[in-house]
Parts: structure tokens; sequence; C-alpha cells
């Protein structure tokens, strides 16, 4: 199964820790990157705007890319955010397991 990050941008750091935190207790993600201060410039309905912005990087499975970015969405203040899967082409084969085992959807009991 092939490894995606997530890349997701925020309006701040704690709603970044906030939106992570969701994905990785509900296994959507193995673990997640929080990259705060970061400056976007950007055109949104005609203007030019500049913003304050942290970025999420959540490591997850391919096939639980779906569900991550529908949950971002109902977790996002943003009316459009940015949620992107980068694919890992490559990287150690024991992590590259771990995120796989970590963000592996668990049967419900029963």
């Amino acid at each position: 199964m092939a490894v995606v990050f997530a890349y997701v941008t925020t309006p701040s750091e704690a709603e970044a820790a906030r939106i992570g935190r969701a994905l990785v207790e509900e296994r959507l993600a193995a673990c997640v990157n929080i990259l705060p201060g970061m400056r976007s410039i950007y055109r949104w309905q005609g203007r030019v705007e500049e913003a304050a912005e942290a970025v999420l990087i959540a490591k997850t499975r391919a096939d639980r890319f779906t569900d991550l970015s529908a949950r971002v969405r109902a977790l996002h203040p943003y009316e459009l955010p940015c949620i992107t899967a980068l694919r890992v082409e490559a990287g150690d084969a024991g992590y590259l397991d771990w995120i796989r085992h970590e963000s592996l959807a668990l049967s419900s009991p029963g």
C-alpha cells in the first residue's frame, strides 16, 4: 500500500494542532507535523491576499486519503482549504511500514 503525505494549510498553529490531533486519534494519519510561521500570498475572489498560516503534514496510507480529506474539510474553518496528497516514492522501509500500520482503519468489534 502506497503512503502519502497530506499537505494542509491552516490559519494558525492552534488550528493545525486541533485538526492534526483529530486525524491521529481517529487513525486517519499515523503522524502529523506542524510547521508554524508560514506566510501565504494568494489570489482569492479576484483579489491578491496575504496571510499568516501554519502547515500541517499528515502521513497516511493512500487508501485513507479520501477519508482524511473529508475529515479535514469538516474540521477546517476555511471555505476552500488546501488539502493535497504528495505520494511518497521511497523511504525507510520500517518507517513507511509504521505509517501503514498506524493509519490502518481498525475493524469494529463483533
